[in-house]
């Protein structure tokens, strides 16, 4: 049983992002957002290196797998070694529009199928005791029509699903790039806060197009959570204050540059292990974002970390030449 608002606020799932090293950076910003994994096909755990994929840090906690699948017994099998390496929720990937997906059956081209996709929960839920979550998109294609997402929603939660997460955009699965489908189907966060009044014995996650944290805690008024993207990724001081806008708690960090001397022990501890420095500091690239000297911040941890001898003093180097206000500020007072 998860508390009260465990999914007030989340970041979502996104491949070639959020791995273990980004994780593990956003946490440094912010204590209670709840954090996913990159979507992890039942076949890359089932056949591949399964150690490496189900890899996280402890400070990651609340951390959420999700899982590409459609077999019930492989993902009952997946949502198992989940578990048992320690995950706090196993998410079921029911909105991916990409061709290599839907060739592979499963992400949204499985809200045409929803008994396949309680199928899926049921086995889940039955294999694990941690939450099982589904995250799907309104519709698919242009049917603009509510009726197949309370299919679905229907089904998981009847299968054991109490937490579904809704991208508020139709996947159109011919013609547009993933890409696009994040950008062209339109946004109706009117289907979300609809489903949420109908089913309000459900918890209702609201993703797709939250920019900032005032659109966000507006949304809150009408869903039970939201999730943040692509702009919690390449914004990631958004995080900084989600402790206490959102939660009225005291924020983890004051400043960017305190953000980057605690993920200091983790850089270390990484680059210490093995751990390329630039698979880490790829994803700090944007928390300076509008600050004076960001620019030389981006240069140094993106160009110069692949030179030979490149260490962890170079993020010492980069944060040198950088100036933010709030880090002025704080030290005026």
């Amino acid at each position: 049983m998860l508390p009260a608002g465990s999914h007030r606020f989340c970041v979502a799932p996104m491949m070639d992002l959020t791995d273990r090293h980004a994780r593990a950076f956003l946490r440094v910003l912010s204590r209670r957002a709840r954090l996913y994994t990159e979507m992890i096909t039942t076949g890359a755990l089932i056949h591949g290196d399964a150690p490496r994929f189900l890899r996280f840090d402890p400070t990651e906690h609340p951390v959420a797998i999700q899982l590409g699948g459609s077999d019930p017994a492989d993902l009952a099998r997946c949502a198992r070694m989940a578990a048992d390496a320690g995950y706090d929720e196993v998410n079921l990937n029911v909105g991916c529009p990409s061709d290599r997906v839907k060739s592979g059956r499963f992400g949204a081209c499985l809200m045409a199928e929803p008994a396949l996709v309680a199928d899926c929960v049921a086995a889940m839920a039955g294999a694990v005791a941690i939450p099982v979550t589904v995250k799907t998109r309104i519709g698919i294609d242009r049917d603009d029509s509510a009726e197949r997402l309370y299919t679905l929603v229907d089904a998981v939660a009847a299968a054991g699903c109490r937490i579904v997460i809704v991208h508020a955009r139709n996947a159109w699965l011919d013609g547009l790039s993933p890409k696009e489908n994040r950008e062209i189907p339109p946004l109706r966060y009117e289907v979300v806060h609809q489903l949420k009044r109908d089913r309000p014995d459900l918890t209702i996650v609201l993703n797709g197009g939250l920019k900032t944290l005032e659109s966000t805690a507006a949304e809150l008024a009408h869903v039970d959570g939201a999730m943040l993207g692509r702009e919690a990724y390449y914004n990631p001081w958004l995080l900084g204050r989600v402790d206490s806008v959102l939660f009225g708690e005291a924020d983890r960090c004051a400043t960017r540059t305190e953000a980057v001397r605690h993920f200091g022990e983790f850089l270390e501890r990484e680059v210490r292990g093995g751990t390329p420095l630039h698979a880490i500091t790829r994803h700090m690239l944007g928390l300076f974002q509008s600050c004076p000297g960001a620019r030389n911040w981006r240069r140094t941890l993106s160009d110069r970390v692949h030179q030979a001898g490149a260490d962890i003093s170079l993020v010492a180097e980069a944060l040198a030449a950088v100036r933010e206000p709030e880090a002025e500020g704080a030290l005026a007072a």
